[in-house]
């Protein structure tokens, strides 16, 4: 089977600096990494090509020959294959750095890491008046909190936790061998590093008991149905003084028997008579704020049309000032008409018989 090409692997020329294969061996790394989902024998290729390569002798002698022999001078000399374990073993290969931090459990101690509390999230519904003027309210949330028996240590008061002896207190374990061993979380200690013998009876070993707990959040004015506010801080707390984790609150919105939102404005159907339609009116109409305002319709409006009040809308979230209150006209034709109005209408039909409001559907 022909030799597969240490450039092509790592996806470089052969024209490439030391860095630019130093840069493209940690994608390939990242891409092939077991611990990633990648394949084991992609990654011992990558490894393999990266030892060659980035050695400026041992790259030299790929050049001229098209593979490298391990040993100084060329074939027969003593060493070991490319991909193979280092010297020193693989302890000695730092995989953190070589990934910038991506495998951060090779190369250390996963034991009593700290760790960030657990995000949680609450629906809470608000009145259109709540949304648009802003509410402070109590969320009863359920998180885990340090159990105050034990102090969050999970052991019953006046004993420790111990060392795991499954690995030794790292909290991981190496499965595989050399350059290709890879990390997992210790089966029997969970990756604490640590096991409790004697369980604290109030929170049974977990270190953590589960409590109810107001707490109080203020949703800003100008919130929108379905929105999502992050409260940093207020989620599950950390453990081994890692941060705690953040409450999100989403916001339903009830509906209003006028009202509806449209972004930061609002939007109203506003119903007219025939005759204030087509002689002109001055209105008075509510706006969310709960102000009353006038409102001029002009002679001959139109169904449909939309009279714009700015800075009567809703406060926008991101941004100064607010959106405008949108009044869209809609003409109510009467259903119920009397003898005297019916021939009323009749005469004002016939006045207006030149008139034609469909010439231009024809």
């Amino acid at each position: 089977m022909a030799r597969k090409d240490y450039y092509d692997i790592l996806g470089v020329k052969r024209t490439a600096t030391a860095d630019e294969v130093k840069k493209a061996f940690r994608r390939a790394a990242r891409k092939h990494h077991p611990d990633t989902g990648g394949s084991e024998e992609a990654f011992k290729e990558v490894n393999a090509a990266y030892e060659v390569l980035s050695d400026p002798e041992k790259r030299a002698q790929y050049d001229q020959f098209g593979q490298y022999f391990p040993g100084p001078g060329g074939p027969g000399g003593p060493g070991r294959a490319p991909g193979g374990p280092p010297p020193g073993g693989f302890q000695n290969v730092d995989l953190g750095d070589l990934f910038g931090g991506v495998f951060s459990g090779f190369g250390g101690s996963a034991a009593g890491s700290a760790r960030r509390g657990g995000d949680l999230q609450y629906d809470v519904t608000l009145t259109f008046d709540e949304a648009l003027r802003g509410v402070s309210r109590k969320v009863e949330v359920r998180r885990a909190e340090e159990c105050g028996t034990c102090h969050g240590t999970g052991a019953k008061p006046g004993t420790s936790p111990v060392k795991c002896p499954n690995c030794g207190g790292v909290g991981h374990v190496t499965q595989g061998q050399g350059l290709f061993g890879f990390s997992r979380p210790c089966p029997r200690c969970g990756g604490k590093g640590s096991i409790v013998e004697e369980p604290c009876a109030t929170c049974r070993g977990k270190g953590q008991v589960v409590r109810v707990k107001p707490v109080t959040v203020n949703i800003p004015a100008g919130v929108a149905g379905e929105g999502k506010i992050r409260f940093k801080g207020k989620g599950e707390p950390g453990s081994a003084g890692g941060p705690a984790g953040d409450l999100y609150v989403v916001t339903h919105v009830a509906p209003h028997p006028y009202f509806s939102r449209d972004g930061a404005d609002v939007l109203m159907d506003l119903p007219v008579t025939v005759t204030e339609a087509a002689l002109g009116a001055t209105l008075t109409i509510p706006t969310p704020d709960g102000a009353k305002v006038k409102l001029k319709i002009t002679e001959g409006t139109q169904d449909g049309s939309v009279h714009r009040l700015a800075g009567r809308g809703v406060p926008r979230l991101k941004g100064k000032g607010n959106g405008d209150l949108k009044v869209r006209i809609k003409v109510s034709v009467p259903t119920k008409l009397s003898g005297e109005q019916k021939e009323l209408l009749k005469r004002f039909a016939s006045s207006r018989e030149d008139e034609d409001v469909r010439a231009h559907v024809r």
